[in-house]
């Protein structure tokens, strides 16, 4: 439907459709009956007036369509009106003031207004343009603008816009927008503030301070406790409900106030997503849990009286690989301190070589920062690199989620299980009438243990198929094996004693039994004085370490080998452990005869220059030493000798004394005689 020259008009697809046929419309405009107002072809549309139409066909189009003129007057419009793809990017791109972005609602609707106004220009200077060529008289604005407000309503149904309805208001509308451009349609509301009543800076910050305040306060409060300042101030007072609306506007800012510093880190601020370690010894992340598992405990009190208490806990520091969350080492305790952290990194020692046929080292240990400054280096034994997490912030350890997957899968199907955390939904936690009624079947602390044994064991069982796969991906420079003696040095029990050197090498009490230690190393015998102090694996005493009390030198020990006396008793493995004695004694012999040699060198070295000295000579020694020494004669005979060396000594009567006199010039003098004493023996 559109109007041509004042004619309402339709077309000729409306009239065929079905009203009239197509043979009967073409006869009547031939016998002119009906007016057809233009010819369809070359991309027009044949047009018909409605008022030439006979009463029958005519009072069909209006049955039809009851709105024919407005339609028809519409049809310019409609028929002009293209999406703006520029208004659209501009709606969507827009930043408010506070840095929102406008609805999506909006977007199309304001992106509407824009199309529907470019087509009102559009048609307004057609219309001029075509008066102008034509030399008549253009229609008055007041016209147009009234045709076009008509257009809204039929426009609205394939573009949603908010355009005024009244010819005035358009045109104004429309005067603003070809002023302003596209942000004239964007709502005032979205560019004030909460009703103009909070809007400076100082206003924004006292109640920013109020509602960040740690005691979470309700809206009503902070409402109040704001209004009582705004009357001080000359400030306009607020509602409950604004203060609602600005606490989701500030709720940044106040989240650490109200929540605090952790539950910001955790909520609020950006977290990193991490994968994996492709294979095992690449990274471990330990930590400490209270199991949610109760035992009961009795105790005598000061008057002698039994009471037993039903709601103790043990805790469980647990080294997890987080390349499949396997358990590699744990220990349970009464609560977590160094000495259990300390138990669990030597069971995860002992367990890798359980695993690999040695003990290995980690890449990356992760660790809290609980006692971090005395744990550090007994966390770099375990790793090579010791990152701990930051502080509460439990999510970048892989060990916390792994502590629910214990709770949930084996501590909740327990008669004994605690339940959650005390933050948790009492609607989730056990019944604590149950929990009473059963309590006298708790376990006690080591039937907990053994629950607790369990539960590891079973975790292991089932993931070290897959431990041992990944495996097989651990690069060679990323397998770093512990040495026996760093692992004892850090994790190995002690006496509780000192021992010094024997000749049958160091002789410990170890677990209530003496045991005999040597080492085969030339120079543990040299350090014979020190005391050592004996560290040992309670699980293997084939090797001890020996630490002197400074710390400074540390050797590894091994278990005596028993020789048989008798050879009908020896078997395989004897001789050459005997051999292996042998060598290491003439290596110890050889050694010191070349110390000794060093020695007498260096002493005839001084011999040589003490006889270049102008007073030179010493007293020789003499029978002094025939008891202490006595060679062997030709025939390896040397009592006999010694004997008669002994009786000859006796029959000395006197010790011949010899005084001669050599000369000896000194600076100063000329020639002066010294008398010298020999005492030699002949």
């Amino acid at each position: 439907m559109e109007t041509v020259n004042g004619t309402i008009c339709i077309s000729h697809a409306e009239l065929t459709g079905r009203i009239i046929t197509t043979a009967n419309l073409n006869n009547l405009v031939r016998r002119g009956r009906v007016q057809q107002v233009q010819k369809g072809g070359n991309g027009r549309t044949a047009l018909y007036a409605v008022e030439s139409l006979p009463m029958k066909w005519r009072t069909e189009v209006y049955k039809r369509y009851p709105d024919l003129q407005e339609q028809a007057e519409s049809r310019e419009f409609i028929d002009t009106v293209e999406p703006d793809g520029a208004a659209l990017n501009f709606y969507q791109t827009y930043k408010l003031a506070d840095g929102r972005n406008l609805p999506d609602d909006k977007v199309l609707e304001y992106a509407s207004n824009a199309a529907i106004m470019n087509a009102f220009r559009r048609c307004w200077d057609a219309h001029v343009s075509k008066r102008q060529r034509t030399g008549k008289k253009a229609v008055a604005g007041k016209e147009f603008w009234s045709r076009a407000a008509a257009a809204l309503p039929r426009l609205a149904d394939r573009f949603n816009h908010s355009l005024p309805g009244s010819p005035r208001r358009l045109q104004m509308k429309f005067a603003e927008y070809v002023r302003d451009g596209y942000v004239c349609f964007i709502s005032g509301k979205f560019l004030n503030g909460n009703a103009g009543k909070v809007l400076t800076d100082e206003q924004t910050g006292y109640l920013a301070t109020l509602i960040s305040n740690p005691n979470n306060v309700q809206d009503t409060v902070v409402a109040k406790a704001y209004n009582a300042k705004a009357r001080l101030l000359g400030w306009k007072e607020i509602t409950a409900a604004a203060v609602g609306v600005w606490r989701e506007k500030l709720q940044l800012e106040a989240a650490a106030g109200r929540l605090g510093v952790t539950n910001f880190r955790n909520r609020k601020t950006m977290q990193v997503k991490r994968s994996r370690p492709t294979a095992p010894f690449l990274m471990c992340s330990l930590d400490g849990w209270t199991v949610e598992l109760l035992y009961q405990k009795t105790k005598t009190d000061s008057k002698g009286h039994n009471i037993t208490t039903y709601t103790n806990r043990l805790t469980i520091v647990v080294v997890l690989d987080p390349c499949v969350d396997y358990p590699m080492g744990y220990a349970v305790g009464d609560h977590e301190c160094p000495e259990l952290i300390k138990a669990a990194l030597r069971n995860a020692a002992i367990h890798s070589r359980e695993l690999t046929g040695e003990m290995l080292r980690y890449n990356q240990v992760q660790s809290d920062r609980y006692a971090i400054k005395s744990m550090a280096d007994l966390y770099a034994v375990l790793g090579d690199k010791v990152i701990p997490a930051q502080a509460h912030n439990a999510k970048s350890k892989p060990v916390e989620p792994y502590f629910k997957h214990l709770n949930m899968t084996y501590c909740q199907l327990c008669p004994n299980w605690a339940g959650y955390g005390v933050t948790t939904d009492p609607m989730r936690q056990p019944n604590s009438e149950a929990l009473n009624k059963r309590r006298h079947s708790f376990p006690d602390e080591a039937g907990l243990r053994a629950q607790i044994d369990e539960m590891m064991r079973l975790e292991r069982a089932q993931k070290i198929g897959k431990l041992m796969e990944k495996l097989a991906k651990l690069k060679p420079e990323h397998r770093l094996p512990m040495s026996r003696e760093m692992y004892l040095l850090n994790f190995g029990a002690e006496t509780g004693f000192k021992n010094v050197l024997e000749g049958c090498g160091l002789r410990p009490t170890i677990l209530g039994v003496k045991r005999d230690y040597d080492c085969f190393d030339l120079t543990f015998r040299d350090h014979a004085s020190e005391r050592w102090t004996v560290k040992y694996d309670p699980e293997d005493l084939t090797q001890v370490l020996a630490v002197n009390e400074a710390g400074t030198r540390r050797y590894m020990l091994e278990e005596k080998y028993v020789q048989p006396m008798a050879l009908a008793d020896r078997k395989p493995g004897d001789a050459e452990q005997l051999q292996r004695v042998r060598d290491f004694n003439k290596a110890l012999e050889a050694e010191t005869a070349r110390r000794m040699g060093d020695h007498f060198e260096g002493a005839r070295r001084v011999i040589e220059r003490a006889a270049e000295l102008p007073i030179h000579g010493t007293p020789a020694l003499g029978a002094c030493m025939e008891d202490r020494l006595m060679l062997t004669d030709s025939r390896g005979q040397h009592k006999d000798n010694r004997s008669r060396n002994r009786l000859a000594a006796a029959d000395i009567e006197a010790l011949e004394v010899e005084t001669v006199e050599i000369p000896v010039t000194r600076q100063g003098d000329d020639a002066e005689a010294y008398k010298v004493t020999d005492y030699s023996i002949f």
